[in-house]
């Protein structure tokens, strides 16, 4: 009966302690430990613990010329540039609205802001966490626009021609203000694009109407200097005064000399009367050679000076007409530029965040996990091979 045992007592006595249990057990699941739960609780720890609420505040804008046409389709599907109606029009819309988009995150942007907002301070909050926060508080330009870059996303969707803007700060009031002044500084910088395209769209017309302007000022000049030195105000009409008075001289003479043939014919060569007609056709002579010679008979005639007017008035015309043509084409090169101008359409406002929305903590505690779920399985089936091969 002494050495009789029972089955009970011989199970309980075949059961190990519990901490050899729990160093098999620690054994068997130490990596697991290692790979996937200390890590995660690691993360939890902080995420729920230590991590600091983000708020972000988010707009839409669009970018569009003074057309206001829809977006038109591009070749790779609908471009986002809402403008003219043509592909031309609207890509270059598109391009201009895909270039304001990077200009939010550049480094002009983050002096500007710094400038307006000081950022260091707006991400150097007390309330952020050592993790989240800006570490440097002099930090170098390129470190402060990494940091920003990581803050502010700025989305261009080639689709709507929508571009979305999200600001993340540490508080409501920071996120809703940075927003706000992202959006004016994109405003500012579309007009600044409006100045520099207006000058570079009229600047060869208004070349043109200057150099039609200057040419056609300068053969007035000729004309007044040319009046001026022949004191003639109309060259013109006195050249047609001129002709009719050599006509009516012509006239005269043909006149006399036939009234000199009819009276020799009726009494004769001899009377006073023929020599005094006779007289007159001299006289009448000399004035028409007078008068033909101030027309046409030398340098400084009125022909000669005739000629040099009409050169400089048939001048005067065809640059007249240049300068009408240059002001036309520079009256429509400014329409054009107009039409084209963009500016800047809120689609939706800054709103000022009420909830925050990072970090989002069971969504990254997740995706942590299953990703360490995913590595520990990886090694386990790669030691469990390795240990069949040695074996």
């Amino acid at each position: 009966m002494h050495g009789f045992m029972t089955p009970a007592d011989a199970e309980v006595e075949a059961a190990p302690p519990l901490s050899t249990r729990l160093r098999r057990l620690g054994k068997r699941y130490k990596w697991f430990a290692i790979v996937v739960i200390a890590p995660t609780l690691l993360l939890a720890t902080y995420l729920y613990a230590m991590a600091s609420d983000q708020y972000v505040s988010e707009a839409h804008f669009i970018v569009r010329t003074q057309g206001g046409s829809d977006p038109a389709p591009s070749v790779g599907g609908i471009t986002a540039a809402l403008g003219f109606g043509g592909g031309g029009a609207g890509g270059a819309a598109s391009t201009e609205a895909q270039s304001i988009a990077d200009y939010l995150t550049s480094h002009d942007v983050v002096a500007a802001l710094q400038k307006r907002l000081n950022l260091v301070a707006l991400f150097r909050r007390p309330e952020a966490d050592l993790a989240s926060r800006l570490t440097a508080a002099n930090p170098t330009p390129e470190f402060l626009l990494r940091y920003y870059q990581q803050q502010v996303d700025v989305y261009f969707d080639t689709d709507n021609g929508i571009t979305t803007l999200k600001a993340r700060a540490f508080r409501p009031g920071d996120a809703y203000n940075l927003s706000r002044a992202l959006l004016s500084l994109g405003e500012q910088r579309v007009n600044e694009m409006n100045i520099r395209g207006f000058s570079d769209a009229v600047a060869l017309s208004r070349r043109q109407l200057d150099e039609a302007e200057r040419a056609l000022a300068d053969v007035q000049t000729q004309l007044t200097r040319f009046r001026q030195t022949g004191r003639d105000v109309d060259p013109a009409g006195t050249a047609q005064a001129q002709i009719a008075l050599v006509s009516r001289l012509s006239q005269e003479l043909s006149a006399a000399r036939a009234q000199l043939a009819t009276t020799q014919s009726l009494i004769g060569s001899s009377s006073p009367q023929v020599e005094a007609l006779r007289q007159q056709i001299r006289s009448l002579e000399r004035q028409l050679g007078a008068q033909n010679s101030r027309l046409a008979g030398g340098a400084s005639t009125i022909a000669e000076g005739l000629g040099g007017y009409e050169r400089l008035r048939i001048q005067q015309e065809l640059l007249a007409k240049r300068y009408e043509a240059a002001a036309a084409t520079y009256q429509q090169a400014r329409q054009n530029a107009v039409r084209q101008q963009l500016y800047v359409v809120r689609v939706v406002e800054p709103n000022m965040p009420v909830k925050s929305l990072y970090p989002k903590r069971a969504l990254t505690l997740l995706t942590v996990l299953g990703a360490l779920l995913v590595v520990y399985a990886i090694g386990w089936l790669i030691a469990a091979g390795v240990r069949e091969h040695a074996a």
